[in-house]
């Protein structure tokens, strides 16, 4: 089912981009986020929610997401792609070579199989989010609470980033 809260949220956030006009509606129309469900695979040891996503048309311009909850015990992770204007804006962070940290947190920049990712952490309740580039305007992004820095990455590594590159619309 999908978390109306969480859909409004999206949409008003990517409001004014999408007002711009920055992907191509009838790119996005052709691809459908049920193609992205299988992608969101199975983690060991995690209790997997069912995929859930939402097609967004606006005049202009068009947002897809497909994600999925994982949880183990209080620990919880939630998957998701993103196609859009919402992706395009959110992948504008990340820069090659980028790294800073506080006594609260930390952010950094890296490649990993050859694509650009950014990795958050929030220190005091060890959460943060794992932000992969699969295209100009698509991401794959790995939020998660409770879980340590080294293992998130670790599984989000679990997911085909590339299966989810080729799945993208053309």
């Amino acid at each position: 089912m999908i978390d109306r809260r969480r859909l409004i949220r999206f949409v008003v956030a990517a409001g004014p981009l999408l007002a711009a006009g920055l992907l191509s509606s009838a790119s996005l129309a052709q691809q459908s986020f049920q193609r992205f469900f299988p992608l969101l695979v199975e983690l060991p040891g995690w209790k997997g929610g069912k995929p859930d996503g939402a097609a967004v048309e606006i005049p202009g311009a068009s947002m897809l997401t497909a994600t999925r909850e994982y949880r183990r015990g209080e620990a919880r992770l939630d998957a998701q792609v993103i196609i859009g204007a919402a992706a395009q804006g959110a992948l504008a962070a990340i820069q090659p070579g980028v790294k800073f940290e506080t006594s609260e947190g930390r952010m950094s920049t890296t490649t990993v199989d050859g694509l650009q990712i950014m990795r958050t952490f929030n220190i005091s309740d060890k959460s943060g989010a794992v932000v992969v580039a699969l295209g100009p305007s698509a991401m794959f992004n790995l939020a998660f609470n409770g879980v340590g820095e080294d293992e998130v990455l670790e599984l989000a590594k679990k997911f085909n980033w590339k299966g989810m590159q080729a799945a993208l619309p053309k």
